[in-house]
C-alpha cells in the first residue's frame, strides 16, 4: 500500500523516534505546560447559527465574558452563505447556545 500505511514499523515507539541531526525536545509532558502556554480555546457546538438552517455547527470557543447577569462566549464557526459557499463567522453568543463537543 502506498504511503507507508501497510509497512511494519521499525520497532521504535513514535515517542522515541528522532530525525537525524535534530536534537530531541528535553521537556517532559508530565512536567506540565509553562505559564501562559495553556490554550484557552475549546471545541463546542453552536446552536442557532447565523445561517438559520437550524443545525448545530461545530465551533471553537475562544473567550468568555460576563454581560449583566449572563455569560457569553466568543465563538468561531462555519456557516452556509449560499448553497455552494461557506463563510467563517466570529460572534459573541449566549452560553445557552453553546454546548461542549
Amino acid at each position: 500500500m502506498a504511503g507507508g500505511w501497510g509497512r511494519q514499523g521499525s520497532g521504535v515507539p513514535l515517542s522515541e523516534r528522532v530525525r537525524v541531526g535534530v536534537e530531541p525536545d528535553v521537556r517532559r509532558p508530565e512536567a506540565g505546560p509553562e505559564v501562559g502556554e495553556v490554550c484557552p480555546a475549546r471545541h463546542c457546538w453552536v446552536s442557532d447559527a447565523v445561517d438559520g438552517h437550524g443545525v448545530k455547527r461545530p465551533g471553537l470557543l475562544v473567550e468568555w465574558r460576563q454581560v449583566a447577569s449572563a455569560w457569553e462566549g466568543r465563538v468561531v464557526y462555519a456557516a452556509r452563505a449560499r448553497p455552494d459557499a461557506w463563510l467563517l463567522v466570529e460572534e459573541w453568543l449566549p452560553a445557552a447556545l453553546l454546548t461542549p463537543l
